[in-house]
């Protein structure tokens, strides 16, 4: 008895047409995990970096603060009773005034600027300040008496004088050369008219002031944000100590 005959299994008609690549919609959906992967990477990235200029900028905050905690913990000495330290400017007081229409300081003065500057380098000299610390700028000041220019040359040859007198190596209490050669490296003079002179008090205004000036964030530098690899340039050493307001 012949077996009966078998019909052969029919194949789908959409076997044989599945396409090969991925669906349209599978394609957007990895490209979309792709986006959010390079975005996330973006934001680890950025993220990263305010988190170091944070870091950067708390570190120099704590090195400024420490450095001007020093400053007013040694204007505390009573060698120094007048001294005051407001913001990041030094209030010499009595100690550093001039008389009318005069860039001339007194013997006593002149011996307490010399005792007091060394004591500052010393603290420039520490880690916190060094760091951190720019400049020292000689400010002076006259009273509202006489002309504008006229007072303007004469708070700057009052803070010429300050400088006259730190510089001078045949003075009893001359500071080291390394202090004077600091002095030369970071003091910077300036000079006002009136423009701060101490309202009715024309006796107080005629002074210098010390204020201290400090470096800003340079990421580029170091990793602490501060140009400590890059050394100042030293002013070259001669031995003209003659100051030029001698003859003034």
């Amino acid at each position: 008895m012949l077996a009966p005959h078998r019909t052969p299994p029919k194949r789908r008609k959409d076997q044989a047409e599945k396409p090969f690549w991925i669906s349209f919609s599978d394609l957007m959906t990895a490209l979309m995990v792709l986006f959010l992967v390079a975005m996330a990477v973006a934001l680890l990235s950025v993220t990263e970096g305010i988190r170091q200029q944070d870091d950067q900028r708390a570190q120099r905050d704590k090195g400024i603060s420490t450095c001007l905690q020093d400053i007013a913990q040694m204007t505390q000495e009573k060698s120094l009773a007048g001294v005051q330290l407001r913001g990041q400017t030094l209030e010499l007081g009595t100690l550093a005034e001039f008389p009318k229409d005069s860039h001339q300081l007194d013997a006593q003065r002149a011996d307490f600027l010399r005792d007091f500057v060394p004591k500052m380098l010393d603290i420039a000299r520490t880690p916190a300040c060094q760091m951190w610390l720019k400049r020292f700028v000689l400010e002076g000041y006259a009273s509202p008496e006489g002309s504008y220019l006229y007072n303007l040359n004469l708070s700057l040859a009052r803070s010429q004088r300050v400088l006259c007198v730190l510089l001078d190596d045949a003075a009893a209490k001359a500071p080291s050369q390394s202090d004077r050669q600091a002095v030369r490296d970071l003091f910077f003079v300036g000079g006002s008219s009136f423009n701060s002179a101490i309202l009715n008090q024309p006796e107080k205004s005629r002074r210098v002031e010390l204020r201290l000036e400090f470096k800003e964030l340079d990421p580029s530098c170091s990793p602490s944000g501060a140009c400590e690899a890059v050394p100042a340039k030293s002013i070259p050493w001669d031995d003209d100590v003659k100051c030029p307001l001698a003859s003034r």
